[in-house]
C-alpha cells in the first residue's frame, strides 16, 4: 500500500474539528431528525457530483459485488445513525449526546477483533478506558435516570454502535477504491434510505425558514465533506480504532459551544472529563518507546 502525502492524524484532527459542530447546526434547523439527516446527506453528494461524474465515474466498473454488499451496509448505517442521534438531541443535552455517541472505542475495540483480527494492545485497552471515563465525567452531572434524558441517551448510544459499524464496513471497502467513489457511493445509498424513511414517516420536505437551509448546507459542507470525508481519507492508513479514539474530542468542543450558544451549563465535571480525554488520547497517539526515550534524558 502506498504512504499517504500527509500523515494521517493531520486529517483526522481536521475532520474531529468539523464534526463538533454538527450537533450546533442540528439544534439550530427548525426540522425533524429525518429531513435534517437527508438535506445534509443529498447537499453533500450534489456538491460533490460535479468532480465524481468528471474524474471518478469509471471507478464504479471496478466494485465487486462484496464492495456492493459492504457499501450499502455502510450506508444504511450512517442514514440511521444520524436520524438516532438528531433525534436525541431534542430530549437531551449537547453534552451527553455527543460523550454517549462517540464512546465508539467500546464497539470498534470489539469490532476490530472480531472481524480483523487486530490484536488490543495494553496500551490500546489503557488508553480507551481512560478516554471513555473522561467522556462520561464530561456529561455526569447531566445523565437523568428516568424520562425524556434517559430516551435521548439511549438513542445516542445506538446511533454511536451504528457510526463504529459504519467506519468498520468502510475499512475494508476503502483499502481498494478511491476516497471520492467510495464517499459517493456510501452518502447516495444513504441519501435514499433517508428519502424513503421521510416519506414513509410523513415528515415535510419543506418550506422551511431561509436560515434552517443555510444550517442544512452546512452540515453537509463542514461535518460531512471536511469532517466524515476526511475520516473516510484516513480510514484507507490507519485503524478504526484510532479514529474512534480521536473523535472522543467531539463532546469537549460541542460542549464549549453549547454554553455559548445554547447557554447549556458547562459544569466543573466537564471540564475534567475534557482532560482527562484529552490525556487518553495522547497516551494512544504516543508510541511508548518515543516516551521512554524522552524520560530517560529528561532524567
Amino acid at each position: 500500500m502506498e504512504k499517504p502525502k500527509i500523515h494521517p492524524y493531520i486529517p483526522i484532527l481536521i475532520g474531529v474539528i468539523s464534526i463538533s459542530l454538527s450537533a450546533i447546526f442540528v439544534k439550530l434547523a427548525e426540522a425533524d431528525a429525518g429531513v435534517i439527516a437527508f438535506y445534509r446527506m443529498l447537499f453533500s453528494i450534489l456538491i460533490m457530483s460535479p468532480l465524481f461524474f468528471y474524474k471518478f465515474k469509471g471507478e464504479i466498473k471496478i466494485l465487486t459485488k462484496r464492495d456492493w454488499i459492504f457499501s450499502s451496509i455502510a450506508g444504511i448505517f450512517l442514514a440511521f445513525h444520524f436520524i438516532l442521534w438528531f433525534e436525541s438531541l431534542n430530549y437531551t443535552s449537547v453534552a451527553s449526546s455527543t460523550v454517549l455517541v462517540t464512546l465508539q472505542p467500546l464497539f470498534a475495540f470489539i469490532g476490530t477483533y472480531l472481524f480483523f483480527k487486530e490484536k488490543l494492545s495494553l496500551k490500546t485497552i489503557v488508553s480507551g478506558i481512560i478516554a471513555i471515563s473522561g467522556s462520561v465525567l464530561i456529561s455526569w452531572g447531566d445523565f437523568r435516570v428516568s424520562g425524556n434524558a434517559l430516551y435521548g441517551d439511549m438513542l445516542a448510544l445506538i446511533a454511536c454502535g451504528l457510526i463504529t459499524g459504519y467506519l468498520l464496513f468502510g475499512q475494508d471497502v476503502r483499502k481498494r477504491i478511491s476516497l471520492i467513489t467510495y464517499t459517493m457511493v456510501v452518502y447516495s445509498i444513504s441519501t435514499i434510505c433517508l428519502f424513503f424513511y421521510v416519506l414513509i414517516k410523513g415528515e415535510s420536505f419543506g418550506p422551511y425558514p431561509s436560515m434552517t437551509w443555510v444550517w442544512f448546507l452546512l452540515l453537509a459542507i463542514i461535518p460531512n465533506l471536511l469532517g466524515h470525508t476526511l475520516f473516510n481519507w484516513a480510514v484507507k492508513w490507519v485503524s478504526t480504532n484510532v479514529i474512534s479514539v480521536a473523535v472522543l474530542f467531539e463532546p469537549i468542543g460541542a460542549a464549549i459551544l453549547a454554553y455559548f450558544i445554547f447557554l447549556e451549563d458547562l459544569m466543573t465535571t466537564q471540564i475534567v472529563g475534557g482532560l482527562i480525554v484529552i490525556a487518553g488520547i495522547i497516551l494512544f497517539v504516543l508510541d511508548i518507546k518515543i516516551l521512554k526515550k524522552f524520560f530517560k534524558k529528561s532524567a
